[in-house]
């Protein structure tokens, strides 16, 4: 049986280009790798960013564990598909992945 909120964190990704599940917001990260990762996304040329902070709904970061099987925050997805971490989206930015996903 999956958490009844999964359907909204799917909603979420499938109406936004990008989004972050994060500790805080774009504006005011409230942990380093949230704050890096929104870094890596606007320096990759993200204009506008979609977030839900898991720190304001425990149910919520609940169901965004069990849609992704992804223990921890931040989480990135872009057009719709799960992309991953800060970790990983650094190394996809440092190598230029980043940049091709968000074009393509």
């Amino acid at each position: 049986m999956s958490h009844p909120l999964t359907t909204e964190v799917e909603k979420l990704v499938k109406q936004n280009e990008v989004v972050i599940y994060m500790k805080g917001s774009p504006e005011f990260p409230m942990c380093g790798f949230s704050a890096r990762a929104v870094a890596v996304l606007k320096a990759a040329g993200v204009a506008k960013i979609a977030s839900f902070d898991v720190l304001s709904d425990d149910d919520m970061w609940t169901a965004l564990e069990e849609f992704t099987q992804w223990p921890t925050v931040p989480q990135i997805f872009i057009k719709g598909k799960f992309i991953g971490g800060c970790d990983i989206v650094t190394e996809m930015f440092e190598r230029g992945e980043l940049q091709e996903t968000l074009k393509g």
